[in-house]
C-alpha cells in the first residue's frame, strides 16, 4: 500500500522547487493533492505531471500573504475531497540578506507575511477540519536559518525562528487532540527563493559576515531530499514525532 494512499494535502508554494518535489512525491504515494503558489503558469506544468503520472490533484493560485486566498487553499480540500490529512506550509521568500540596520520596512513585512503569516494562518484555517476530525498533521519548512544566526538576512532568519516556535507551541497544545507539527530546516537546496533575492542589496558586511558562512556548506541539496523527509513526517512512519525540527543540510550547521 503506498504510504499516503486517500490522505488529503495541501502544499503551499507547489510550483517549483521543494515544493513541487513534495507535491510529486505526495500524489506518487497516493495522496490527493491541493497544489497552491502564485505562478499559475508553473501549478499548470506541476498538474500536467502529476496527471500523467496517475495522480489526484487540483491547483489553485494562492498569495500567501492575502488571507482570502489561504482561507480558499483550505476551503477547497475540504469542498473537493471532503477531508484534510495534512498542511505543508512550504512558501517561502528571502530578505536580501540585510541586517537590522540596512533592512527597510517593506521588505521586513514582505517576508513576515509569507515566511510567518502565512503559515500561522493557514495552520488555524487547517485546525478547524483537524479538530472536528480528530487527527492531522502540520509539515512546516523552516530552515537553518530557523536555528542559526548567520546563514540569512534579519528578516529571514527572525521569519524562520518564528515559524520553529509556532511549530513547537502548536505540536504541544494539539499533541492530545490526533494533531502532530513538525518542521524540516533544510540547509541551501537547488530552488526558485533566489528569485527573491536582490543581489544589489549585498552590502560589504554581507560579504564579510554571511557570504564567508556559505563556504563553509559542504554541498548544495536536491529538493528531492527534502521531499522524502516530507513524506516521512507525513506518514504513519513518523506517528511518534511531534514538535521536532528536522535539519536536513548535508551538515552544513555541524560546522
Amino acid at each position: 500500500m503506498k504510504k499516503l494512499e486517500n490522505k488529503v494535502a495541501v502544499i503551499t508554494g507547489a510550483g517549483a522547487g521543494m515544493g513541487k518535489a513534495i507535491t510529486l512525491l505526495f500524489a506518487a504515494n497516493g495522496c490527493k493533492v491541493i497544489a497552491a503558489d502564485i505562478n499559475e503558469e508553473r501549478l499548470r506544468n506541476v498538474e500536467t505531471e502529476v496527471k500523467n503520472a496517475g495522480g489526484n490533484i487540483t491547483i489553485i493560485k494562492a498569495n500567501m500573504a492575502n488571507e482570502d486566498d489561504i482561507n480558499a487553499m483550505i476551503d477547497l480540500a475540504k469542498n473537493t475531497y471532503d477531508s484534510l490529512d495534512i498542511l505543508v506550509n512550504n512558501a517561502g521568500v528571502m530578505d536580501n540578506f540585510q541586517p537590522v540596520g540596512e533592512v527597510d520596512n517593506a521588505t521586513w513585512e514582505h517576508v513576515m507575511k509569507i515566511n510567518v503569516d502565512g503559515p500561522y494562518k493557514a495552520m488555524r484555517s487547517a485546525l478547524k477540519i483537524f479538530m472536528e476530525q480528530g487527527s492531522g498533521n502540520i509539515i512546516n519548512i523552516a530552515s537553518i536559518g530557523g536555528i542559526k544566526g548567520g546563514v540569512a538576512g534579519s528578516a529571514y532568519t527572525t521569519s524562520k525562528h518564528a515559524l520553529i516556535g509556532l511549530t513547537k507551541n502548536t505540536a504541544n497544545m494539539y499533541a492530545k487532540s490526533g494533531i502532530r507539527c513538525n518542521a524540516i530546516a533544510p540547509g541551501a537546496v537547488a530552488t526558485s527563493i533566489g528569485e527573491t533575492i536582490d543581489m544589489t542589496k549585498i552590502t560589504p558586511m554581507v560579504q564579510d559576515r554571511i557570504m564567508s558562512g556559505l563556504t563553509l556548506n559542504p554541498r548544495t541539496g536536491d529538493p528531492n531530499e527534502i521531499a522524502n523527509v516530507a513524506l516521512f513526517l507525513a506518514s504513519n512512519d513518523a506517528s511518534f514525532i511531534n514538535g521536532a525540527v528536522l535539519v536536513v543540510d548535508g551538515g552544513w550547521s555541524a560546522y
